[in-house]
């Protein structure tokens, strides 16, 4: 009887094995990425949108406005018909993903993706690629044609964005060589920061910049902007551990940390250097934390989240008011100031102060030297390929739109009446 019985449990064991790794649905997991994915959405054609379009002129706020509401929408509908398969399909030479799921094919309402529908995270992940092409519209706005833009985006989700997406989160080279980015450093930031400075550098300054001061139409929508980009990155960061479990959790508190901590350390910058702290310095700097704690939230705990919003708020203001000043490139909302920079700090950062128990893998602070080289090897991969690819895709699209400036005239009457016939005020 009893060996009837072990030849039972010999048999028996390859199946429970095979039950236990067989993905099954969690329906925590799904509702908290349901979540997740619809504040994510709320960052761009909101948070974003608030944010850069009070920044600006009061003459342009529509167009800004309008470059992240058209960005969110391209985005989305290139990233189900083929960005999604280039970004997480299967892996081709480490670079980029296969077709095999263009247009979502083979993806059903049955399809996993860890303990997700496969439906969701391609929705999630479709997010973040809205939202880094529209980072960029920040370095450009008031001079950038509204069709050039169009064009700009289709093909700058398809050929900077996904591939590099794909090396860190789909199987690609940088994944695979153990870069952490937990939600987005060198995806999104440095990527959209990159992209934002050289775009600006070719399509050169606005009129009357460094001669004519430019008053932001309005600090309380930057500051509500702001507000709607903090509260859209907790699922953001927390989201970009794809389950309920405790290491969101800790995203999401060291998140707000690192916000909270870049704030005042800009505040206090500026409050020294200045003599006036601002409030258009709060959001600014608080945008600086969110962005440096991106890579590194699923990695450190709250003293490295402190220490690295300390570093972002003061690299900021230096990005913003220092640096564009002395180098003269016009930078129309820093997304290079502060996407770029606070991007490349946070991914190093990343590799200094994550944490075994949090993350799983050590950083410096822990006795894992080589993890510093290996996320600088990310950050220079990242701003080599974003800057000589966007310049490509910005020459393609000036060509397909005959100049991606606008006239000297359209720019000088404000491009809200000149190209959309309306007007952000009625005042």
């Amino acid at each position: 009887m009893k060996r009837i019985l072990g030849v039972l449990l010999m048999a028996l064991t390859p199946l429970a094995a095979m039950a236990e790794e067989t993905p099954t649905l969690n329906s925590g997991d799904t509702a908290w990425m349901l979540v997740s994915t619809a504040l994510v959405m709320l960052m761009t054609p909101a948070g974003l949108a608030l944010f850069y379009g009070g920044m600006t002129r009061s003459k342009n706020i529509l167009n800004t406005i309008g470059m992240s509401f058209l960005a969110y929408c391209v985005a989305s509908v290139v990233w189900v018909l083929w960005g999604y398969t280039l970004a997480f399909g299967p892996d081709i030479g480490g670079f980029i993903g296969g077709l095999e799921k263009v247009f979502m094919k083979g993806v059903g309402v049955e399809t996993l993706s860890g303990t997700i529908p496969e439906f969701l995270f391609a929705a999630f992940q479709g997010t973040f690629a809205a939202i880094t092409v529209a980072l960029a519209s920040g370095a450009v706005i008031e001079r950038l044609k509204f069709s050039t833009w169009f064009i700009f985006t289709v093909l700058w989700v398809t050929v900077v964005y996904a591939p590099v997406a794909h090396w860190v989160w789909g199987g690609g080279f940088l994944g695979n060589d153990g870069a952490l980015d937990f939600a987005g450093g060198t995806v999104v930031h440095i990527n959209a920061g990159i992209a934002g400075l050289v775009m600006a550098l070719l399509l050169g300054k606005r009129k009357g910049y460094g001669k004519t001061a430019f008053f932001p139409s309005s600090v309380v929508l930057t500051v509500l902007g702001a507000a709607l980009l903090w509260f859209g990155w907790f699922g953001f960061n927390a989201g970009s551990e794809l389950a309920a479990d405790g290491v969101a959790a800790s995203a999401f508190l060291v998140t707000n940390v690192a916000a909270s901590m870049a704030a005042i350390s800009w505040i206090v910058t500026e409050w020294i250097m200045l003599r006036k702290p601002t409030l258009l310095g709060a959001a600014s700097g608080a945008v600086a934390g969110l962005v440096a704690i991106t890579p590194a939230a699923g990695f450190v705990d709250v003293t490295g989240a402190i220490v690295i919003g300390l570093v972002a708020g003061i690299l900021g203001w230096f990005g913003v008011f220092v640096l564009k000043k002395k180098l003269g490139y016009d930078d129309s909302l820093d997304a290079f100031g502060v996407h770029g920079l606070c991007g490349v700090w946070g991914a190093i950062a990343t590799g200094i102060f994550a944490v075994k128990t949090i993350g799983g893998t050590p950083g410096v602070l822990e006795g894992n030297l080589p993890q510093l080289w290996i996320q600088l090897k990310a950050v220079i991969a990242t701003i080599v390929y974003s800057g000589i690819m966007t310049a490509v895709v910005y020459f393609v699209s000036s060509i397909l739109t005959g100049g991606a400036r606008v006239s000297e005239e359209e720019e000088i009457e404000g491009l809200d009446s000149a190209i959309h016939g309306e007007k952000g005020f009625n005042l």
